[in-house]
């Protein structure tokens, strides 16, 4: 190897092998799970989105899970009334969900 000419033997094996380890990890690391972006998922928040009470585990988690999908609800006028509230922007603030700039 070009990398090998100035190192010992066991410095280029191990630079081999940490060359192998990031090759076959990185790629795995990448993988993500694709959201479905379903607004009924969150309807554990709804009630809260409309009346400012404080949000559950369950609607933090359904929040972060729906997060890349918030700009087409906001964008939608069947939802943006209820997910551009000052209630859902406190509820998602508290689930420690950034807000969109859509």
């Amino acid at each position: 190897m070009w990398c090998c000419w100035k190192m010992k033997k066991g410095s280029c094996a191990s630079l081999l092998c940490a060359l192998v380890v990031v090759l076959v990890v990185l790629p795995e690391a990448r993988v993500t799970e694709a959201v479905t972006c379903n607004s009924s998922e969150l309807g554990p928040c709804l009630g809260v989105f409309t009346s400012g009470q404080a949000p559950s585990a369950n609607c933090c988690n359904k929040l972060k899970e729906q997060q890349p999908c918030l700009c087409g609800y906001i964008k939608n006028p069947n939802f943006s009334k209820y997910v551009n509230s000052p209630n859902a922007r406190k509820v998602v603030a508290t689930c420690g969900v950034p807000y969109p700039k859509c």
